[in-house]
């Protein structure tokens, strides 16, 4: 073989994969070897080149991301750190941070990540656990606000580093610290009066909420924080009954999310003024029947498609939503299962063709049904019937005399087609209908051999490939 030497870098791509593999073990691969190597599309061949003792420091950053262990296995990293001690920091983010995600890294990659300047790989090594208190103090303190946040996201984390990020400037950080597990009663009383919203909205959903807490929260200014309160079943029942009929529709809708809610609230939530509280009504598990029906005729399209989301819809709501203003919720109810005969009948007269093509090709229709489609002013209408599974033969044989010749297509293909029609269709004036035939592998020789004499060569080219 030719030695790396004599190798010319700018071909190095296009090496067979042998002989990449060969160049990339070699001992005395050059650098300019292995850093066209890099590029080598077989990924066995970047793996050498990042295990390579002479590849330079470039590459083993560039291939970091995607080999880390095969980086950290590298023979030559001792030295390199030795000559540069900092030379993580000319890795990219993503290869420093593949680094983090091994099982075991050494010390100098942590110091390295904590001292690197991309926050990302900041970030990953906040998230990597089992970290010394040094490193996570460290962290605790860096500029950047996300890395102080994975801080506070950690499984374990000191009581004195806790109570530093729940006083941190961001809000951010401080919604972190609010949603530990293990966080004080006495910081999460403080945390009751925080600044932001969204970090007592945080406090807001902590199953370990204190009842003062509870209370101090009922009074907040804030809709998000009582909204997330409303969802609460464990509130005092002065105050979840106060936060039922707040001024604020959120918070009423939010009410009703709770598991379990009086059925006076379920009453009250039919009449509401707003929207979004009779759609929250439309997907509790306990509205009745009467309930949904009534939502299904609701005046606002939101209110309809929430009851749309249920799977457990009586037939009048169904109903109801088959005859509804939106076509895709039509669309939808059309192409749902086990519909009752009642809804098949009312979606059968949508004066969308879409919603009726739909129908045609279900194959729980029935020949009635189908034969009503069978003659619908709609071509594309007629075409699905003729693909459908269940056309009796007098439908059959009405699609396979459609004046459409694309609906008489439909009609050669299908499987019941009475022998008797495919002799017609075998000649009908369009040859796709002829091809459609030619197509069949249930032909009689005599009609098989007819359409071998076509005058169309694609339908004699069909007849001869099935023969």
């Amino acid at each position: 073989m030719t030695t790396p030497s004599e190798l010319d870098p700018r071909t190095l791509t296009s090496l067979g994969v042998d002989g990449a593999l060969e160049a990339a073990a070699h001992p005395q691969a050059t650098a300019s070897v292995l850093s066209g190597l890099s590029a080598h599309p077989d990924a066995r061949v970047r793996s050498r080149v990042a295990r390579h003792p002479n590849a330079p420091l470039e590459v083993l950053g560039a291939l970091a991301a995607a080999y880390p262990q095969d980086v950290m296995d590298n023979p030559g990293l001792p030295l390199l750190r030795l000559a540069r001690p900092g030379f993580l920091n000319v890795f990219p983010g993503e290869g420093v941070a593949a680094l983090l995600s091994l099982p075991e890294v050494p010390d100098w990659v942590l110091d390295g990540a904590l001292r690197h300047e991309d926050y990302s790989v900041r970030t990953a090594l906040a998230a990597r656990p089992k970290l010394s208190e040094n490193r996570v103090a460290a962290l605790a303190g860096d500029a950047g606000w996300q890395i102080r946040e994975m801080v506070a996201k950690r499984g374990e984390l000191s009581l004195a580093l806790t109570r530093q990020l729940a006083a941190d400037d961001d809000y951010d950080v401080r919604k972190a610290v609010a949603a530990r597990p293990d966080l004080p009663g006495d910081i999460l009383r403080t945390m009751v009066e925080d600044s932001h919203g969204l970090v007592r909205a945080s406090v807001a959903r902590r199953l370990d909420l204190p009842l003062d807490c509870m209370l101090t929260l009922a009074a907040d200014s804030d809709t998000d924080v009582l909204a997330t309160l409303a969802r609460r079943v464990d509130l005092p029942r002065n105050v979840r009954e106060w936060l039922s009929s707040s001024d604020e529709p959120s918070v009423r809708a939010a009410a009703l999310q709770g598991w379990k809610v009086p059925a006076s609230w379920l009453e009250r939530a039919q009449n509401d003024a707003d929207p979004d509280v009779r759609a929250a009504l439309a997907r509790r598990p306990d509205a009745s029947v009467s309930v949904l029906e009534r939502l299904a005729h609701d005046e606002a399209e939101s209110v309809r498609r929430a009851v749309l989301e249920r799977d457990d819809l009586p037939e009048g709501a169904v109903l109801a939503l088959a005859r509804a203003p939106e076509q895709d919720i039509r669309l939808h109810v059309a192409s749902a299962d086990n519909l009752p005969g009642s809804v098949l009948d009312v979606l059968l007269g949508d004066a969308d063709p879409t919603i009726r093509t739909i129908l045609a090709v279900r194959p729980d229709l029935g020949p009635e049904r189908l034969a009503r489609l069978a003659v619908d002013d709609n071509a594309e209408v007629r075409r699905a019937v003729a693909y459908s599974a269940a056309p009796d033969g007098d439908t059959l044989r009405r699609l396979a005399q459609d004046a459409n010749t694309g609906v008489r297509r439909a009609a050669a293909a299908h499987k019941k087609l009475p022998s008797e029609l495919l002799q017609a269709l075998s000649h009908d004036a369009d040859a796709g209908v002829r091809l459609a035939v030619a197509g069949r592998d249930d032909l009689s020789p005599a009609l098989r051999e007819q359409l071998r004499q076509d005058e169309d060569p694609s339908v004699r080219a069909e007849a001869e490939a099935l023969a």
